[in-house]
């Protein structure tokens, strides 16, 4: 948030206590007598990193306030951010080795999309954005974590690659990155500045719902708005059940819980398919599909989705017969359905031999 190193020392504060806040990913501090909750402070921050402070604290509804504390044996007044009076409760003790192993990688990821809106942004902005940030941090974390080490490929690291300067002219649900950038080529010199544009948006988890008993899947069926505006005549997609993968949330659970929102089903195994880049020449969108072999002896499908994300979404079942016969008709139009039909071609006998 600052943008550099800060002399920090050692602090404490009587009569309170450390807590989570509760249903969130974040501390607060209440009053608790008899106990200390310990701290860091500084007296090194300009007016201006101050400012920024107050920036990234602003979507938190968390506001500066005058305390005093002790430090080296003395009293220091200094400030501390402190919850509105009323709307967040405390929930557990709060463990900062706990946070740092499950919240921190993507809160400081977080913080960087946050700050790089400093100054062109308000914070009442970006708390409504607040949610998509987390899911673009979380791909971020997901990228590092999931890298592949190369050995079909030339290997190239993304660390040869020099910005010479990276916009955001549009961030939303989706972000729109321009970057002008140098690379290796594999002719030997690097290339010249190469100007990209880049769709930026969270990573998604597909689950094609599989019974081998019944040698059945489940399809879901919604409008998708980028078929409509490109112009194709049947804009409503037959897909795998999907969505994002929240953050903090493993792409299995992820799986488990978009086939109970759009199918109302529980799966069992996961078998994933793969990790892969949609579109990598035009969007950052990272997709894991997974087969979720499950019991459709008694699912008769119907309409699902969230009302709060306006998701009008018809289920069924039907043979993987059918399902191969739209393969083969090209009526499978979705890639991640497409990919996930073509393995699971390829899978069935297993799946029907242990089931």
């Amino acid at each position: 948030m600052i943008g550099r190193e800060v002399e920090l020392r050692a602090a404490s504060l009587a009569d309170h206590a450390t807590f989570w806040a509760a249903g969130q990913t974040y501390p607060m501090l209440q009053s608790c007598d008899g106990q200390t909750a310990p701290g860091i402070i500084t007296d090194t921050l300009s007016a201006a990193e101050i400012d920024r402070l107050i920036y990234y604290e602003g979507p938190y509804a968390y506001d500066l306030t005058p305390i005093t504390v002790m430090s080296e044996g003395a009293q220091v007044e200094t400030q501390i951010f402190l919850p509105p009076t009323g709307q967040i409760t405390a929930g557990a003790h709060f463990d900062l080795a706990d946070w740092q192993a499950r919240f921190g990688p993507v809160m400081r990821q977080a913080a960087v999309e946050i700050m790089h809106a400093f100054g062109t942004q308000s914070a009442t902005e970006i708390a409504a954005k607040l949610p998509v940030i987390l899911t673009r941090a979380q791909a971020c974390v997901n990228a590092a974590n999931w890298a592949v080490k190369p050995e079909l490929s030339e290997g190239f690291h993304r660390d040869e690659v020099t910005v010479l300067d990276h916009r955001r002219p549009y961030s939303h649900f989706f972000a729109m990155d321009e970057i002008d950038v140098t690379y290796p080529q594999f002719s030997g010199p690097r290339s010249g500045v190469v100007e990209r544009a880049v769709m930026v948006s969270a990573d998604a988890v597909t689950v094609l719902p599989y019974d081998p008993v019944q040698d059945a899947v489940v399809l879901i069926e919604q409008f998708r708005s980028g078929p409509y505006l490109r112009g194709d005549a049947y804009p409503w997609m037959l897909e795998a059940i999907a969505g994002r993968l929240d953050p903090f949330e493993t792409p299995e659970q992820t799986a488990r819980r978009e086939a109970i929102e759009e199918a109302g089903l529980q799966l069992g195994a996961l078998k994933r398919v793969g990790r892969y880049y949609a579109s990598p020449g035009a969007k950052t969108e990272y997709l894991i599909s997974f087969i979720g072999l499950c019991d459709l002896s008694g699912y008769t499908g119907g309409v699902g989705g969230l009302d709060s994300e306006a998701e009008d979404i018809r289920t069924f079942k039907v043979p993987f017969a059918d399902l191969e016969d739209a393969l083969t008709r090209g009526e499978i139009a979705n890639a991640p359905l497409l990919v996930s039909s073509l393995w699971l071609q390829q899978m069935r006998p297993q799946f029907q031999a242990e089931g």
